[in-house]
């Protein structure tokens, strides 16, 4: 189970319940009058956020939240009403706290040995994943996943502000998964990516003496209070992390990792001779 994903284990909900908070949502902004680009200034969330929560498609954050309060004048009924969402289609219960966070996040850290991250995947890519997955899943379940998936990769170009790094071990393109075209459209799809200014993509070589990642995966992020958090994710489970000294560790390692692998620069040269030699 990676990025969140959900299996067999904690099978995808309903979001009657996200809709209907959308809509209340709605109601009440075009009652003050306000435009979704106006109502997202306002609560500091892009016009596309708002529309993304407005119509069901995604959880909302505490912060969009409290700022909806204020900005609407309500006496906590969106905050009561809020509290009774639970449910958000495609992804596991232990995911969705971190989800909430990375949608807010400035900072946000990946590193995978595994598979290439959520953020990063192609459809393509991303159903193989879910066509893989033991027990197998239900074609509901994997329509469920990608909406999921593909709502959270918004992210990438929803926040410019935001910092992205990741860091991929090369071994995840000679792989192959799903065959070779979808591994030359994963890698188009990743070099389109690192055009945009905000996110930087470095690619660990097979071949290193020393690596500071052998521990295994890790995310990290800051939130706009500049606070850090870690998420570590295993099978059919995963583990959010607050205590400043374990992040302190997995940030001097993530670092000492982003020194280890080929530059930005580097990195993009080998995954265009990776995708000529496909």
């Amino acid at each position: 189970m990676v990025d969140g994903a959900v299996g067999t284990g904690g099978e995808p909900e309903p979001s009657d319940s996200l809709r209907t908070f959308g809509a209340v949502v709605q109601g009440l902004r075009e009652h003050a009058g306000l435009s979704r680009e106006e109502f997202g200034e306002l609560v500091r969330f892009s016009k596309h956020t708002v529309a993304s929560v407005e119509l069901g498609r995604r959880m909302p954050d505490p912060v969009f939240v409290e700022r909806a309060e204020e900005a609407l004048g309500m006496a906590g009924v969106l905050r009561k009403a809020a509290g009774r969402l639970e449910r958000q289609p495609g992804l596991a219960a232990w995911f969705r706290r971190w989800a909430r966070l990375e949608a807010l996040a400035i900072t946000l850290y990946t590193y995978e040995c595994r598979l290439v991250p959520g953020l990063l995947q192609t459809e393509a890519y991303a159903r193989q994943l879910f066509v893989d997955e033991l027990p197998p899943l239900g074609d509901e379940q994997i329509e469920a996943q990608w909406a999921a998936r593909s709502e959270r990769q918004r992210l990438l170009r929803e926040r410019p502000n935001t910092t992205f790094s990741f860091i991929l071990e090369e071994h995840l393109f000679l792989r192959h998964t799903g065959g070779v075209e979808v591994t030359r459209e994963l890698i188009d799809h990743i070099l389109a990516i690192t055009e945009l200014r905000n996110i930087e993509i470095q690619v660990m070589p097979l071949v290193r003496e020393s690596h500071a990642g052998l521990h295994g995966p890790l995310q990290l992020l800051e939130t706009p209070e500049n606070q850090w958090f870690a998420y570590l994710e295993g099978q059919q489970s995963g583990q959010l992390i607050n205590d400043r000294k374990v992040v302190s560790v997995l940030q001097r390692r993530y670092a000492r990792m982003r020194a280890q692998a080929l530059s930005p620069e580097c990195s993009v040269s080998l995954l265009r001779r990776m995708r000529g030699d496909l």
